[in-house]
């Protein structure tokens, strides 16, 4: 807890790939220089390369809080349950201010599948210590959110070699 200036709340949103990549970019520069990270991820609940970190730096800590991904059917109650549960543990995270900065990765997928309410998110994220950054990740983000965020960033693809029958590759795109 090095940087006691107010943190802001960045939002990296949009269809195109590289969400959570830039948020990963900024907690390695955070890492870098001295300070500490928490990365909570809302859908995810494999082990991806980006978590692989935690095995090099003890300043960050990474913990998959979902059921899994769940695109390709409806979330459950399960997931719903996880989702609030997340929410609430990640908000007491943000409002102790043991980490300089907090990621939310994937939030807006959670909001987008009604398993947490944009309002709950903003109201966690108000209430956080001042100096914590947020950083939240996620396609389909709602106009309120954009709203509440200090820096908004849009990925948009242009151009995807997945159009060209090319799989995720192992390191380069998860």
């Amino acid at each position: 807890m090095q940087n006691m200036e107010r943190g802001f709340v960045r939002l990296y949103t949009g269809s195109g790939q590289g969400k959570t990549t830039a948020a990963f970019g900024l907690l390695m520069r955070v890492l870098g220089s001295g300070q500490t990270a928490y990365v909570g991820q809302f859908v995810k609940n494999e082990q991806y390369n980006e978590t692989q970190v935690t095995r090099y730096c003890k300043r960050v800590e990474i913990e998959q809080l979902g059921m899994g991904c769940f695109l390709d059917q409806p979330p459950t109650e399960l997931d719903a349950q996880a989702a609030q549960a997340a929410l609430v543990h990640v908000a007491e995270i943000m409002k102790n201010g043991l980490y300089d900065l907090v990621i939310l990765d994937e939030i807006t997928i959670a909001i987008q599948y009604g398993l947490v309410t944009v309002q709950e998110v903003i109201d966690a994220v108000k209430a956080r210590n001042p100096h914590v950054e947020v950083v939240m990740t996620g396609r389909y983000t709602p106009p309120e959110l954009v709203e509440h965020a200090d820096l908004v960033t849009e990925m948009r693809e242009v151009k995807h070699y997945y159009q060209q029958g090319v799989l995720s590759r192992d390191g380069y795109d998860h």
